[in-house]
């Protein structure tokens, strides 16, 4: 069962997930607070080798440039959300298309919010080995 209250960590999930699947850089980032941090996924990864996130808009941006710039499509397939306080948990999964193959990562992706409604932490939570095991050509 899909909830779809106009909850506003909802709100601004859905458009960052709009804006990426339209490609639009700028849209996206607007949606983030000045100070707003992405861990995709948490904990070190070849787009974060340290594992501290992304944080602020110059780095979101740099984020955007590695990890989203080259695909050729992404789509959000989320079976679920759960809204509470100023966050949001979408379940389900993320398929990935580049270079004449798809990747679908299965997790659990979160929203906060501030007080405005500008997203302070965009985090996933899913495995790299267990995405990478579902990578086929398209």
């Amino acid at each position: 069962m899909t909830t779809t209250t106009d909850h506003p960590a909802r709100l601004a999930g859905r458009a960052s997930q709009a804006a990426v699947r339209a490609r639009d850089k700028q849209a996206w980032l607007a949606l983030f607070a000045p100070d707003g941090i992405v861990e995709d996924p948490i904990g070190p990864s070849v787009f974060d080798p340290e594992g501290r996130g992304h944080r602020g808009r110059d780095a979101i941006a740099a984020f955007w440039d590695k990890a989203i710039a080259p695909t050729e499509s992404i789509e959000f397939l989320f079976e679920d959300s759960f809204a509470c306080g100023h966050e949001i948990a979408f379940t389900g999964l993320i398929r990935t298309r580049m270079a004449g193959h798809v990747i679908d990562a299965e997790g659990v992706f979160t929203y906060r919010v501030d007080a405005s409604g500008k997203i302070t932490a965009l985090r996933a939570f899913w495995e790299t080995d267990r995405a990478m095991a579902t990578m086929r050509k398209e």
